[in-house]
């Protein structure tokens, strides 16, 4: 082959275009009508947080959004005048990320990732672990009271 000639390049194999195997897909947290239908633990510990949010605010919307291939589901997002927080399933983690988690008390401590981040916090939890539920309800109602009251960002 001389200088000027194109090698022919090798197919790259990335991780995304690998196919999953049955067993992960068997893991993955599916829904029906609202019901968890694996008895993966990251499926029921979002049902669980899901109730929390329901009984802190009844008034909530859920919707899901972002949905891909990876992920034809979507992301769950919880509103009220605004996105409140969305909950996503890792391999070794549920997070839950409040938008502007960083405005908010947290005197329990729970926000525990994306501590660094400048609006947004976390709350990831790992599977065996409890979460304080009148703490978390009292992120989601501040959260809420948040994206109720005015500021100066949203022109108000």
């Amino acid at each position: 082959m001389t200088p000027t000639q194109a090698k022919p390049k090798a197919k790259a194999t990335t991780r995304a275009s690998k196919p999953r195997s049955t067993a992960a897909k068997a893991k993955s947290s599916a829904k029906t009508n609202g019901k968890s239908v694996s008895g993966d633990w990251r499926a029921e510990t979002l049902d669980r947080m899901r109730s929390l949010i329901l009984e802190a605010v009844p008034a909530m919307t859920e919707e899901r959004k972002w949905k891909k291939p990876s992920n034809p589901a979507g992301v769950p997002v919880w509103s009220h005048n605004g996105i409140v927080c969305t909950g996503e399933t890792y391999k070794n983690a549920v997070k839950l990320t409040f938008m502007y988690g960083a405005s908010l008390p947290d005197p329990k401590r729970l926000f525990n990732a994306s501590l660094d981040a400048g609006t947004r916090r976390a709350i990831d939890i790992h599977e065996g672990e409890k979460v304080d539920a009148a703490a978390f309800k009292a992120i989601v109602k501040a959260a809420v009271a948040h994206n109720a009251a005015p500021s100066k960002r949203r022109g108000a």
